[in-house]
């Protein structure tokens, strides 16, 4: 086996899985994390994360030694980076990104660098990215040379291998999707490949660096212009007094016609940021793009509208709003629209604002709730105190319950599950 010993930086959604999968293969996998409570937690062979069957994994891998965690990185032979990389919030509307992450990752693993190692960037990223980690790993290991400098015969190999799985199903996702991988040079495309093949049984499909990065934004991006089409279709059908959960049915039926579902906004670290990074790259060429972020981007406000319009009928609105994460069955609330929706209707005083999402715990509740009191309840609690139920994400928690319970409610059904 050409890799003994692979060091996973960034132990969250996508790192956590990855590490394990690795470790199942018999491999040697060291997960690096600033965060200490991580870090133990996973050395105690548990989880800190939602993610089904992970758990079971983790707890094999690390009681096999094949797994463990620290907060300081140790020499190995491929880095695999796993770090956010979110958008900076500026008040002129633009979104940069912001590769913070990336380079304290970069200077985390540069001391321990040797000659024949291989960096790969699993974090999404802008186009670029790949570039500004090997120039950054450059300056902080001069004794080195890197593919910019010597190509082929780099005594690092650099390179960019986006992740594309589902949140609910990265497990599976991980090893039956196809890889995109891009190399800063021939060779270090090749040997990203070898450790792939350790645990992809997709196919691993070569491409540069630039294009390899380019090729999941195009991913989000696409289905950010989707998603936008149909929240779109949604304001216009409330306009027009039409069912467009029965509208997108029947055009469904045509053979070439899938029009997604809409919702409340859009969430998570992927599809809500990653185009802003093309827009960020080419703003005067990237309209449509743009314009598909703006369309999902308001649709939360649009919610708030209807929810305040349906409160008004009461003396004293109770307002249960079901879910938190920015997708079903899962505890991620990265820009998430429904956390955004219940931090902003209760700061706007229109009634008392209860919150249900069974994904996380009551230590779990994210400081902006914590500030406007909203206090987390159980789907049965909450259903009996409030009078106005709003459901933004459709878990199947909220599916299974008795949809009579929700009979005597005023309801805004933003995801279409009682449709």
């Amino acid at each position: 086996m050409s890799f003994k010993k692979v060091s996973v930086i960034g132990l969250g959604y996508i790192g956590l899985p990855t590490a394990a999968v690795i470790a199942s293969r018999g491999i040697e996998v060291v997960g690096v994390d600033v965060n200490q409570h991580a870090v133990d937690t996973i050395n105690n062979g548990e989880i800190h994360i939602v993610e089904p069957d992970l758990d079971i994994i983790v707890r094999g891998v690390v009681s096999t030694g094949n797994l463990r965690a620290t907060t300081i990185p140790e020499p190995a032979e491929a880095f695999m980076v796993a770090v956010p990389t979110p958008f900076k919030h500026s008040d002129d509307g633009s979104h940069e990104p912001n590769l913070d992450y990336i380079r304290a990752a970069a200077e985390a693993i540069a001391p321990v660098l040797e000659k024949g190692n291989l960096v790969i960037l699993e974090s999404t990223s802008p186009v670029g990215a790949t570039e500004k980690l090997a120039e950054w790993l450059a300056a902080a290991r001069p004794d080195l040379t890197f593919p910019q400098q010597k190509g082929d015969a780099a005594d690092i190999k650099v390179a960019h291998c986006p992740e594309r799985v589902l949140p609910g199903y990265v497990l599976q996702e991980l090893v039956s999707n196809d890889r995109v991988i891009g190399g800063m040079s021939s060779a270090c495309s090749e040997r990203a490949v070898e450790l792939y093949k350790t645990f992809v049984r997709g196919e691993c499909i070569i491409t540069n660096a630039r294009t390899a990065e380019m090729a999941k934004l195009t991913e989000n991006s696409f289905r950010d212009v989707n998603i936008a089409f149909a929240n779109e279709l949604s304001v216009i059908c409330d306009k027009l007094k039409i069912n467009v959960w029965e509208l997108i049915k029947l055009a469904n039926r045509h053979p070439r016609v899938n029009i997604l579902n809409p919702g409340p906004g859009v969430g998570g670290h992927c599809i809500a940021v990653d185009p802003w990074f093309i827009v960020d790259s080419c703003p005067d060429e990237a309209k449509l793009i743009k314009q598909a972020r703006l369309t999902n981007d308001a649709k939360p406000e649009y919610v708030i509208e209807k929810i305040i319009e349906a409160a008004d009928q009461f003396k004293k609105p109770v307002i249960a709003c079901l879910g938190l994460a920015f997708k079903a069955d899962i505890d991620d609330l990265r820009e998430s629209p429904a956390l955004q929706i219940v931090g902003d209707l209760a700061r706007q005083n229109v009634g008392e604002v209860l919150a249900v999402e069974p994904n996380i715990s009551e230590q779990e509740i994210p400081e902006c709730l914590i500030e406007a009191e909203v206090p987390l309840l159980s789907l049965k609690e909450a259903l009996e105190k409030a009078n106005v139920v709003v459901i933004l994400v459709d878990h199947s928690e909220f599916k299974s319950a008795d949809h009579s319970l929700f009979a005597a409610k005023v309801v805004i059904d933003s995801r279409g599950m009682l449709a």
